[in-house]
């Protein structure tokens, strides 16, 4: 469509042997033709993006702790780039508890949708793979301390997601424990369920991986943000360096 830009936003400069940030729900960008039906503040909350995602990626830009972050560039709730393309919730139409109604769409409409931000997205960032191959891949979420929807205690201060390919998570959750951090290992999701991304374009070319979930009161404010820049930075670059050996 000619006129609308890109379903991404490219931080940085990619690097062959670098470390790449990958953030899938970093934006709560809904475009001007699109009308979801919610209130506007709901834009702000965790159904619509993943909470602080975007501030450390910037971070992590800006001191080199990664080379480039691919962020994209509008909310969840427009589509869940992280899901399947045959997903359930691939375009929501509730998501915990809030209905969707701008999001029952037709058969064309959905597809217009998969055809305007999904396709391109993906197959840009495999373009991206293929250009400049990334020693590491960090996949960075946040999830919400607790869900309207359930009464389920979320005690972790950070997750770590993996499906088959589990050998930067091995490396980094002793890591981030030794930061002082409650860990969830596969918690507060598994990544055997959610880890499209990492499936297509990381387990898929055999690049490690390190999908990375905080918690969303820890990466609030600039402060919270910036520490997790600066510790994740660190991870990431001893995870590299343990993957070579």
């Amino acid at each position: 469509m000619s006129g609308i830009r890109q379903p991404w936003n490219l931080l940085g400069e990619p690097r062959c042997g670098g470390i790449l940030l990958i953030g899938d729900h970093a934006s709560n960008h809904v475009p001007e033709d699109i009308d979801l039906g919610i209130d506007r503040h709901l834009l702000d909350e965790h159904i619509a993006i993943d909470i602080g995602v975007a501030d450390v990626a910037r971070h992590m830009v800006n001191s080199t702790a990664v080379d480039a972050a691919w962020l994209a560039a509008q909310s969840r709730l427009v589509v869940d780039l992280n899901r399947d393309e045959h997903a359930p919730g691939l375009i929501p139409i509730a998501s915990d508890g809030h209905a969707i109604p701008g999001n029952a769409l037709s058969h064309d409409q959905h597809v217009a949708r998969l055809d305007r931000f999904y396709r391109p997205y993906h197959r840009g960032l495999a373009d991206l793979l293929s250009q400049a191959r990334p020693a590491l891949i960090l996949s960075l979420h946040s999830f919400t301390p607790a869900l309207a929807t359930s009464d389920e205690a979320r005690p972790w201060q950070v997750g770590v997601l993996y499906n088959q390919d589990d050998r930067a998570a091995r490396i980094a959750i002793p890591l981030l424990e030794a930061e002082g951090l409650c860990v969830g290992d596969q918690l507060p999701y598994s990544g055997k369920l959610l880890n499209y991304t990492m499936n297509v374009h990381a387990e898929g070319n055999g690049i490690p991986y390190l999908g990375i979930e905080m918690r969303q009161d820890t990466a609030t404010g600039s402060g919270a943000q910036a520490l997790w820049a600066e510790r994740l930075g660190r991870i990431c670059n001893t995870v590299t360096l343990k993957l070579a050996i």
